[in-house]
């Protein structure tokens, strides 16, 4: 509110996304910050920070974030934060999903995994269920609403295990869209009743989206509201009032919408409503009465809102993050996710697949998978992943993913060799490629009668078949032991090597190693800055409190240990420093405030020690004194000659201290003491010390007339 021009929103809605894309355009026309586009055609943010202009992407954006929660743990934990896992909504493409990974590297995070925010929840509702049916699976529709899109996914649920059968969504149907509804609606009230065009002022737009959020909630729990702005813009109150059917026929388009993903969820996940044991309803957007509604008619039962509609991502996350770190012991709990696009590679020779399907992994294929392609190559190749169905991604994302350059491949005397790629959807939903082998296969023949191991260049022994160019391999490979034939005691080995291939890989539109490492420098000469002011203002505020305090105790509580020749130089002092604070001081290096708070603590230092020392000064008295009582009572048993060496030392430190006390009651409060505490204390060990060393020389010297016996050693002897 303070600051809208240098303040960064949305920026999930931003990251992985190009500048020209009609659906940005409508989200930066909603952002007062300044953009423009990057030399790749992504979006770049201007901001003007510590009085310098600074771009910054998406991504980096993104990190400040990270770097901000990440220290807010460490804070609240006292130690260091690295590993985590990040919740992402399910229709992040391969390139965002990296932008994530990109924007936690360049904050000093490690992520575990990149978890589907419906997958984490449907995780923090069934790791604490006991009473799924050990009968079959328990199906769940879990439905998030959330401030800027709509997400739906159905789950399966056993004992120990869960599996995401399918997602589905709206990436821009959330609790924001409703808002800007009603902000639509007054702004256009506003226009004709008041003769204000909110859309023209920033501010006034800020303010009005606020009003409108707050009116959602409170229609939420009551049938009409009303709305009030004072001054929202050319000094005019403005007022308003609507009735809760009134916002469901003006969101009436957006109620339609909500049905669309959750009947496509049930669709891929070919399970008709009936068998849905339950639907829970989560996220910020979501309390609206009218979607409650809708979503009653589409699953014929009445949505149920068991988890907490705010945190449930977060502590679905948090519960995956202990489950992969090995830090904590947790339940044993499968999770299988899915992916929500239909993923296709191609090479330099076509489409890769089994027939004419061009699909290497399909929609709904488990997270992790792998695919081993089998090609016939004498060069180098590239292989190209896509997205098979550009009618899965949401509207005005890229179908590439990404290049791999696969070589030098070196075939013998030119010809074709056996090449084995193992591509991997992995555990963050993000294409790569393990690793590339050549294959060359021989057979080699050894004079023995023992079962021998034919040397070469990581050999093993395999047989699979293959049909034409490309071939696909899921999961596993199929190894067996070659057939061999021995005769005259030689025996012949089918003898395979492998040659590891370099795979190097070109990512569209995404960041580079060495982009990567220079969005770290720059957010940690950042972070250092960020630090330095942060300290800053604690040093300025520190003296603020200060002179706060001084003076309202220099009223009261110091009032009669200062005289008033200090007390009128110390308020001439703080006055002087409150000026300089609201003035030139107002912004002023972290030195400059800790010299101005070391020149008062010169001038109060006094006062405060003639203070604080005349409560310490009572208690050391008394600790004084009953030391001495203490050692007069311990000496009664000891023969006369010692009692008295005690005796009187306990007299001579009483007598020092009467004299002190008497002196030290003659002087005012506002002079400084003659006795301190810290001086009594002195004369307390001194007294405890002497006492002490009289008495072991007591208890180690035996009494005259002690017999000592032949049986009796020194303490020298024993």
């Amino acid at each position: 509110m303070m600051h809208p021009k240098s303040t960064v929103s949305q920026v999930k809605r931003l990251i992985g996304r190009k500048f020209a894309d009609p659906d940005v355009q409508r989200e930066l026309k909603m952002l007062p910050v300044e953009t423009c586009e990057g030399p790749d055609g992504g979006i770049l943010i201007r901001i003007q920070y510590a009085g310098e202009k600074h771009t910054f992407s998406p991504t980096q954006v993104m990190a400040m974030l990270f770097a901000h929660l990440k220290d807010i743990a460490e804070k609240n934990l006292e130690i260091p934060v690295s590993d985590c896992v990040i919740g992402i909504p399910s229709y992040f493409t391969d390139l965002q999903r990296r932008a994530y990974l990109n924007a936690a590297t360049i904050a000093g995070l490690k992520p575990l995994r990149l978890m589907h925010d419906c997958t984490a929840t449907a995780l923090s509702y069934g790791i604490y269920k006991t009473d799924f049916s050990s009968r079959g699976p328990t199906f769940v529709a879990f439905v998030d609403i959330g401030h800027c899109d709509t997400q739906v996914c159905i789950a399966s649920f056993e004992a120990g295990h869960m599996r995401i059968l399918s997602h589905a969504f709206d990436r821009s149907l959330g609790g924001r869209e409703f808002d800007e509804v009603l902000f639509s609606h007054f702004a256009a009230q506003f226009k004709d009743q008041y003769n204000i065009d909110v859309y023209s002022n920033v501010k006034a737009c800020i303010r009005l989206r606020a009003a409108c959020e707050k009116l959602k909630k409170v229609l939420s729990a009551n049938a009409e509201a009303p709305l009030n702005i004072e001054c929202l813009m050319d000094e005019k109150d403005v007022k308003g009032h609507i009735k809760r059917d009134e916002f469901e026929i003006l969101a009436s388009a957006l109620l339609e919408r909500i049905s669309i993903p959750c009947k496509r969820a049930l669709a891929d996940a070919a399970l008709p409503v009936e068998r849905l044991h339950s639907v829970e309803l989560v996220g910020s957007g979501s309390r609206i009465p009218a979607i409650t509604k809708v979503l009653t008619s589409i699953f014929r039962r009445e949505p149920r809102r068991t988890l907490n509609a705010s945190e449930c991502v977060a502590r679905g996350c948090a519960l995956q993050c202990a489950m992969l770190s090995p830090v904590f012991r947790v339940r044993e709990y499968e999770v299988q996710d899915s992916i929500p696009f239909s993923i296709g590679f191609s090479s330099d020779g076509g489409p890769i697949g089994a027939g004419s399907n061009v699909v290497l992994f399909p929609k709904g294929r488990p997270i992790p998978s792998v695919k081993v392609l089998t090609l016939q190559r004498s060069s180098s190749f590239q292989l190209e992943a896509f997205y098979a169905n550009p009618d899965e991604l949401p509207s005005g994302m890229s179908s590439k993913i990404s290049c791999f350059m696969v070589g030098p491949v070196k075939g013998l005397h030119g010809e074709k060799s056996k090449v084995k790629v193992r591509v991997q959807l992995n555990l963050h939903g993000i294409i790569t490629i393990d690793s590339a082998t050549m294959i060359e296969e021989g057979v080699e023949g050894t004079v023995s009668n023992d079962d021998t191991q034919a040397h070469g260049d990581k050999m093993d022994t395999e047989s699979a078949s293959f049909a034409g160019d490309n071939g696909v391999e899921d999961g596993t490979h199929s190894h067996s032991q070659s057939s061999h034939a021995s005769d005259h005691h030689i025996r012949k080995h089918k003898v395979t090597k492998k040659h590891d291939i370099p795979v190097h890989l070109k990512i569209y539109g995404g960041m580079t190693e060495v982009e990567v490492l220079e969005a770290q420098e720059k957010e940690y000469q950042l972070a250092q800055q960020d630090k330095i002011a942060e300290q800053t203002k604690e040093k300025k505020n520190a003296l603020e409190s200060y002179v706060y305090e001084t003076r309202n105790k220099l009223l009261n509580t110091y009032r009669s240990f200062a005289s008033d020749r200090e007390r009128e130089g110390i308020s001439r002092s703080l006055q002087q420093t409150e000026d300089w604070l609201y003035d030139e001081g107002d912004d002023e290096t972290e030195n400059a405030y800790i010299l101005k708070l070391e020149d008062l603590h010169k001038l109060v230092n006094p006062i405060e020690s003639r203070y604080k020392d005349e409560e310490a000064r009572a208690q050391a008295t008394r600790d004084l004194l009953n030391c001495i009582v203490e050692y007069r009572m311990s000496v009664k048993s000891l023969p006369p000659k010692d009692r008295e060496l005690i005796v009187d030392e306990c007299n001579k430190a009483e007598q020092w201290l009467r004299e002190k006390t008497q002196q030290q009651e003659s002087l005012p409060k506002n002079s400084n003491p003659v006795l301190w505490s810290s001086d009594i204390k002195s004369r307390a060990e001194d007294l405890e010390m002497k006492c002490k060393h009289m008495l072991n020389q007591r208890t180690s010297s035996p009494t005259p007339g002690e017999s000592r016996g032949p049986d009796h050693h020194t303490s020298s002897d024993s």
